[in-house]
């Protein structure tokens, strides 16, 4: 068996794509490999025991409290005198001692996080009203962004009125949970209660427009649609990316990784695509913008439209290259190699945005659902890669990843890598173009320059020839003079040329 027949390349199962708990829906790495509805009642489940144990702690420090009280403010002379055991005594002091040091502490964090706001840059440039924005930006982005709010907003406004009464109520409600969200309360929570309180208010909705509707699932989801472009707009800036959460971090690490793993091509990922094709090679480049698009959009529902269209380039790429319909092992192999190639700004925070605010229902089922589970293994899968993965060795590996090595200077070695097969073409798609485009240059040149010495000779032979046929009609004139002779014709001679004149002619009645 050949080298090239051994390679494994990328396979996941398409049962791994789904949740854990068997539910049929899609899972999501960010959710543990669950789906958002499973997600949701094990974070409900979570939550409610983390606290009923906090208020258990609770009580029974306020009964040592109070218990520490009483003893300390009902006891006699006798008690006061007798010396508590050690046991008894410190556990006795430990309430109000802790409640104190705990007191201390938030009083300490307080007081440096007031003189942090007061040095920072926000609140130099603030009015004296208090602002809830804690980040400011430029007059033309927030011009720009008031534009966009606005402009949705009235196209919100005019969606509803096709809906009469409960377009109304719609409104209102939606109007009523932003003006929650943008209280006090609202600052205070985390990424995390923040989209529970966001899928929360879709829950509700949608089941109240199923009863409206009549069960009927596509109006329900056209108006959700126009709802959560509405509320998340509006939501934003205050939502992507937070300061509480390391998303920012994780931008950085992914951008970081994937830069040290330029040297990743087509042949170690086992991606079935030509880039020589010209067909595959504009549908690669189609797939790259629109996931590089991904992070201009501010609605989830655009987002996650970005990275379906991508995905179907994609598979419009395999189709280009192979004669059979491209399968899931393909994409997924195909998805790594895009996202490596674009290198999409803020592709952790951009998936965490989708996963928190998005509508459940697009994330568990259909093709949107299925492309954006895709792209959370992708994500894995780059933050994961290693030798193996790519049918390297070890050494091969870290000598890439420290830059000692490059697998394009490797194709001069009498043996090849062993990710690398030595029949196939250099794996570096740029050189490959650029010799392409060399060869084309040179043909053109040669083009040219025969084009141009054809130019030149037609010049020449249009510029000698009214010369030639000048001299062509001379030399005829010389051969055969023309002769023109004019007879003289007096009156005589002219008379006799006309006709007789016509006898007038008498008959008899």
């Amino acid at each position: 068996m050949s080298q090239k027949t051994e390679r494994r390349g990328i396979h996941v199962d398409q049962s791994e794509l789904l949740c854990k708990k068997g539910c049929g829906y899609y899972g999501n790495t960010a959710w543990q490999g669950l789906c958002s509805k499973c997600w949701r009642e094990e974070y409900q489940r979570v939550r409610q025991k983390q606290i009923q144990d906090d208020w258990a702690l609770a009580e029974k420090l306020q009964r040592e409290e109070e218990a520490a009280a009483y003893a300390s403010s009902h006891g006699g002379p006798a008690q006061a005198q007798a010396t508590p055991p050690p046991s008894s005594q410190s556990q006795s002091s430990l309430g109000p001692f802790s409640k104190f040091e705990e007191k201390k502490t938030n009083e300490k964090t307080r007081k440096v996080t007031t003189v942090k706001k007061f040095f920072s840059p926000s609140s130099r440039t603030a009015s004296k009203k208090d602002s809830p924005e804690v980040k400011t930006s430029s007059p033309s982005m927030s011009r720009h962004a008031s534009f966009d709010s606005d402009q949705v907003s009235k196209d919100f406004v005019e969606f509803l009125k096709n809906l009469q009464r409960p377009g109304r109520e719609i409104h209102k409600q939606c109007r009523s949970f932003l003006l929650s969200m943008s209280s006090k309360k609202f600052q205070e929570l985390n990424a995390e209660e923040v989209s529970e309180c966001v899928q929360d208010f879709y829950q509700g909705l949608a089941d109240r427009l199923m009863s409206h509707f009549k069960g009927s699932s596509e109006s329900v989801e056209q108006v959700m649609d126009q709802v959560e472009k509405y509320i998340m707009t509006r939501l934003y800036k205050n939502v992507f990316c937070p300061e509480t959460t390391d998303d920012e971090r994780k931008d950085l690490a992914m951008q970081n990784r994937i830069r040290a793993l330029h040297w990743v091509n087509i042949q170690m990922l086992c991606v079935p695509m030509d880039e020589e094709i010209p067909e595959a090679s504009e549908n690669v480049v189609k797939a790259i913008t629109d996931i590089i698009e991904m992070d201009s959009k501010k609605v989830p529902r655009d987002k996650l439209a970005c990275v379906t269209r991508c995905s179907k380039h994609i598979f419009a790429a395999i189709g280009s290259t192979k004669s059979e319909p491209a399968s899931a092992d393909d994409f997924l192999p195909a998805l790594i190699y895009i996202v490596l190639k674009a290198n999409p700004p803020r592709l952790q925070s951009n998936i965490q945005y989708i996963t928190r605010f998005c509508n459940p229902s697009r994330l568990m089922t259909g093709e949107d659902g299925y492309y954006f589970t895709n792209l959370c293994c992708a994500a894995a899968f780059i933050e994961k890669l290693d030798a193996q993965s790519l049918n390297l060795t070890p050494e091969e590996f870290q000598s890439y990843m420290s830059g000692q090595a490059s697998p394009h200077s490797d194709w001069n070695r009498p043996e090849a890598p062993s990710g690398l097969d030595s029949d196939t073409p250099p794996p570096n798609p740029a050189l490959a173009q650029l010799r392409r485009n060399l060869d084309l240059l040179s043909e053109l040149d040669g083009r040219q320059g025969a084009l141009m010495e054809a130019a030149l000779k037609l010049r020449a032979e249009m510029l000698s020839w009214p010369e030639s046929v000048a001299r062509e009609v001379r030399d005829a004139l010389e051969k055969h003079p023309l002769k023109v002779s004019r007879p003289a014709a007096n009156n005589a001679d002219a008379a006799d040329l006309l006709p007789e004149p016509v006898a007038a002619q008498v008959f008899a009645g």
